[in-house]
This record gives structure tokens, sequence and C-alpha cells, in this order.
């Protein structure tokens, strides 16, 4: 049982490591330009995620909910997002709605309460699903000009575009935060398993430590990278028209776009039958 337990506890160790959520985070920001969803419009892709982000908070259909879910699940698999991701969202799920149903029953409530706990955890995780899908299958670069093309601010788009591409900078921050931590401190034995549980708790609070160093170096990093921008003239490129249009003409809709639209609408379009049926 002990062995047992060595071993569980260094497999949890090994996955909450530094490099390993790291890897996990700049994957999931970057590491899907090879899938099917990032080969497809970003225009196309926000006007989908709109009406899955939208349309499952003004409906009680249990049926055309699953509909909406399933499409979201294929669509999130298609974008092979990164597992962390994935852990997080079902974390997520039933942090939001899965601890109700166990609260419910302790206070005297029956299987009744299943049906409406269903209905609110599939526009949760429909929801979810589609912001995974969306926002792994597009690159920063790509996100920007669908934003930009529908007539969204410059300053906004960039904003959201320079956010994605400071990921990679603030990883790399925050580890040299944290590796000056530990060369100043003194890390607990982790031999046995309650070192290992306090070796976790000297991380968590390491971790805690180093956010007001993280945010300031990050700072003073981007204030550099806003210069530069503004030596190269990026203010002015901004408010240029012709700059603007050079941008967008990359932007075309091609026939696996509308395949993948009209699938969608097809899918959809079965469930809402099947629902007016039953």
């Amino acid at each position: 049982m002990e062995k047992v337990m060595k071993k569980l506890s260094d497999s949890v160790l090994d996955k909450i490591s530094m490099d390993f959520l790291r890897n996990q985070v700049l994957k999931n920001a970057y590491g899907n330009d090879d899938t099917r969803i990032a080969r497809l419009d970003p225009r196309l892709l926000l006007v989908w995620y709109v009406f899955f982000g939208l349309v499952p908070w003004f409906t009680q259909d249990l049926v055309f909910l699953t509909g909406c879910f399933l499409l979201v699940a294929v669509t999130t698999v298609m974008a092979k997002v990164a597992g962390l991701v994935l852990f997080l969202f079902g974390v997520g799920v039933f942090s939001q709605t899965g601890y109700l149903f166990v609260v419910s029953l302790l206070f005297g409530g029956n299987t009744q309460t299943v049906l409406p706990l269903l209905v609110l955890t599939l526009k949760v995780a429909t929801v979810s699903l589609a912001s995974v899908t969306v926002f792994s299958g597009l690159d920063p670069d790509r996100l920007s000009n669908g934003l930009l093309w529908f007539g969204c601010p410059e300053r906004l788009s960039f904003s959201i575009s320079y956010a994605y591409r400071m990921l990679p900078m603030l990883m790399e921050e925050f580890q040299n935060v944290l590796l000056s931590f530990r060369l100043r401190g003194y890390a607990p034995q982790s031999s046995t398993v309650g070192g290992k549980v306090r070796y976790l708790i000297y991380q968590i609070k390491m971790i805690m430590q180093a956010f007001y160093p993280l945010m300031l170096n990050t700072a003073k990093r981007s204030r550099t990278t806003v210069e530069a921008l503004e030596i190269k003239g990026y203010r002015y490129g901004a408010m240029n028209k012709e700059v603007r249009k050079m941008k967008l003409s990359a932007l075309k809709i091609t026939e696996k776009d509308l395949l993948f639209l009209a699938g969608s609408i097809i899918w959809i379009g079965l469930f809402v039958l099947l629902a007016e049926i039953l």
C-alpha cells in the first residue's frame, strides 16, 4: 500500500511541475496550427462561437442542448486541446453545477432535481467547450484579423493578440522568479508521503509569493515592447486604411469552411427537428 501511494504521489507531482504546466499552456496557445479547426477562416469561427456561446442560455430543451454539446465535444477533439485545459474544464463544470446536485441531496432533494441540473450542466459545458475550441484553434494573428474584420477597434484587437504573444514571456519570467526563490529558500524533503504534501504546500506558497515580482518584471519588459512598436510606426499603421486592407486580404472563405458551416447547421437542424417530435 505504501509503495502504491508513493508511486501515485510521484505521478501527481510530475504532472503539476512547472515545466509540465508551461508546456501545456504554450501547446494550447501555439501548438494547434495543424488541426482542422485551425485551418478554418477566423471570421467563420467567431460567428460559430457567438452562436454556441449565446443560444444555449436562451433554451431549456434537453434534446437541443444535448445536440449542441455533442457537436462542440467533437470540435474540441478536432482542435486537439491540451489535456490540462480539459482537466480544468471538468473541474470547472463540476464546481459550478455538480456540487449543487450533491448539496440538494443533502438538504432533502430527490431525483427530480437531476433534470434541471442536467440542463444547466449542458449549458455551461457547451459554452465552455465552444470557447476552448475556438481560442485553441486560432493563433494570435488570425484571431486579431478576424476581430478587426468585424469592426473591432484596432487597439482592442491588438491587445488580445499581444496578450497571446505575452504568454511565452510571462511563463519564462515566472520560471525565473521561481528559480530565484528556490536558490534562496530551503525546500522540505519529499521522500515520504507527508514530505510530499509539505513540498506541495511549499510550492503553492512560493507561487503566491512570486506573483508581485512577476507582474513587475513583465510590466518592465512590456514597456520596452511598446516603445519598439512606436518606433516602427505601429500607431500610424493601425490608423491607415491601406495597411488594414493589406492585413485583411489573406482572409478567404474556402470549401472547408463552407462544409464545416453546413455540417454544423445540418446537425443542429436535426436536433431541432428531433426536439419538436419528442
